[in-house]
């Protein structure tokens, strides 16, 4: 398999550690070749990349898959420039920024391709425990929280530097952290209608949004949803509410607890076991040709959640 990565930031480099362990245990001849800025990738990933590419007209044509990880701003660009380069893609979420969301109705798509927009938190025990073992039917509202401290996100990296700090790189809570609105579609479906309010304040210095508050209603549900960037101890939570009990999923400590009846579910995994399921899910759809699960039509879908619009 010859991949290439569209950037090499932390993320890429998650991926390219863990693709190439998957691939060595299956046994797959993998090829790992990169485009960014300058030719240096970094000592921890030397013994994995091949050939580095630092202009798009360099670029081979032959790729079996490539992986855009640069800033959410030039997703859909690049999408959109290297689309007969590769026959399958993985796109990073969000899908695109909202500035350029509509450079993704240009391209020309292949029904034979996969065009997979990562949703890592569809992945994790917590949520892979609620999908299999909550009566879904049952809840009658979902409350949902992400507050953690943007400098803390990147530990030796100056957040005011980070595209997370500015809007015009796509950053923004809202977006950011469209994981949560993508599980609350994975396990829910789309919601009927969405208010929203997003903003900032904090002492941050940024010029995105700090802050995401939302609240959806179902057929038979509500739905709240809390995001911000300023929480200085980090809460990652999905609460269930039904009639016989209430459920809370803590995305931190790994665990499941029913407040009522106080039935603890112990489910620890590092971030790396759960992204690790997710790109073995997008190679079985590469090598088997398998129905896409979150194509680019649905990831637009939940960009747009992330500003209070519904279809």
């Amino acid at each position: 398999m010859k991949v290439c990565f569209v950037g090499i930031g932390s993320i890429a480099k998650r991926h390219i550690r863990n693709l190439s362990e998957i691939c060595n245990k299956k046994r797959i001849a993998l090829q790992i070749d990169a485009l960014r800025r300058s030719h240096s990738v970094g000592p921890d990933n030397l013994q994995q990349i091949g050939d580095v590419y630092t202009s798009a007209e360099e670029l081979p044509a032959d790729y079996d898959v490539i992986f855009i990880t640069n800033p959410t701003e030039y997703h859909a660009d690049m999408l959109s420039k290297f689309h007969d380069h590769a026959k399958h893609f993985f796109i990073e979420k969000p899908v695109a920024s909202l500035n350029t969301v509509d450079i993704l109705k240009e391209i020309p798509y292949r029904e034979e391709s996969v065009y997979y927009v990562a949703c890592p938190l569809r992945y994790t025990n917590v949520i892979q425990y609620l999908k299999q073992e909550i009566n879904i039917e049952a809840v009658n509202s979902v409350r949902c929280i992400s507050s953690s401290y943007l400098p803390d996100w990147r530990p030796g990296q100056d957040y005011r530097e980070t595209y997370s700090a500015h809007k015009d790189l796509g950053g923004g809570v809202s977006i950011d952290l469209i994981h949560e609105w993508d599980y609350i579609t994975y396990l829910f479906g789309m919601p009927s209608a969405v208010k929203s309010f997003l903003g900032k304040v904090s002492n941050l210095e940024i010029d995105s949004d700090d802050y995401a508050i939302y609240i959806a209603k179902y057929d038979n549900m509500v739905a709240e949803l809390h995001l911000d960037y300023f929480g200085r101890q980090s809460i990652r939570t999905v609460e269930l509410y039904m009639d016989e009990d209430t459920v809370v999923g803590d995305f931190i400590t790994g665990t499941i607890t029913y407040l009522k009846s106080g039935k603890i579910v112990n489910l620890p995994a590092d971030r790396d076991i759960y992204q690790k399921r997710e790109l073995e899910h997008f190679l079985d759809m590469v090598l088997k040709n398998g129905k896409c699960s979150n194509d680019i039509a649905n990831a637009v879908k939940i960009l747009k959640l992330t500003q209070g619009i519904t279809e």
